[in-house]
């Protein structure tokens, strides 16, 4: 009688920027346990908005951390592609199968990808080599993350059995609503909703002024191939991002300027 060997369980790295006590990145970790052995990286203080950025010039802590008295994972004193970073040189023996990063407080749709913390942890975990993907729920208030973070699940056994290609990440954007209300999945483009924001002044006790960062998304797409307004009509977005930033389209009119002229 011949023995069947189980395959290994796949390595699974998470994070987040929220930070090591977002609700959402302890429901992700919980789901991807059931299909590989999780390491949990993540900020010890929420990074939101932090993008790409990551420290120099000043030294990165990393502490264990436990949640009800069990290990639970590790935090970083830095934002979240510091903790990737730091997960794959100090913290993992191996490269892990697959990153995912999130489940994100908050749409990551449209402009706000260039802003988003939770989709540049993804971005720098595929530029080292590893299939990465970034989880979004598009609301701050009354957050469930049951379904996202079972879609999340789903997403990344697709993943691991057929890999992404190079320098591409899978951002995905989830409605915040009951699961009978889920639409569908759409594979859309990143489309260009943008804030339009404002800056508040008040004054502190001394009558000094300071100001806090304020708006509101609006909506400049309406194709249901856009990701802010797939998730608008209630479809998961599940929108493939390059770290390319070239405008090819208009490299070869470029290439016609007289741009050696002296």
């Amino acid at each position: 009688m011949t023995s069947r060997c189980k395959p290994p369980r796949p390595n699974i790295l998470v994070c987040n920027d929220d930070g090591i006590e977002g609700p959402g990145l302890h429901a992700l970790a919980a789901s991807m346990k059931k299909i590989g052995t999780v390491t949990v990286v993540a900020p010890a203080e929420p990074h939101s908005g932090m993008s790409h950025a990551m420290t120099l010039g000043e030294p990165l802590r990393i502490r264990e951390y436990s949640k009800n008295n069990r290990f639970f994972g590790y935090t970083v004193s830095g934002t979240p592609v510091d903790c990737v970073k730091v997960a794959l040189s100090h913290v993992l023996d191996t490269k892990p199968d697959l990153i995912v990063s999130g489940i994100n407080y908050g749409s990551n749709t449209a402009m706000n990808t260039l802003y988003s913390g939770t989709v540049a942890a993804a971005m720098e975990g595929v530029l080292q080599g590893i299939p990465s993907l970034a989880f979004s729920l598009t609301t701050y208030v009354n957050a469930d993350f049951t379904y996202a973070a079972r879609f999340a699940r789903t997403l990344s056994r697709e993943v691991l059995k057929r890999g992404l290609p190079p320098d591409t990440i899978l951002s995905v954007n989830i409605p915040n609503v009951p699961e009978a209300e889920i639409r569908g999945v759409l594979v859309t483009s990143q489309g260009r909703s943008r804030w339009e924001e404002a800056a508040i002044e008040r004054n502190d006790m001394y009558g000094n002024p300071y100001y806090w960062l304020s708006g509101t998304l609006q909506l400049h797409d309406h194709d249901p191939g856009c990701d802010e307004f797939a998730v608008r009509q209630n479809y998961v977005a599940v929108t493939p991002l390059s770290c390319d930033f070239t405008a090819h389209g208009f490299r070869s009119e470029l290439m016609t300027w007289d741009l050696n002229r002296k």
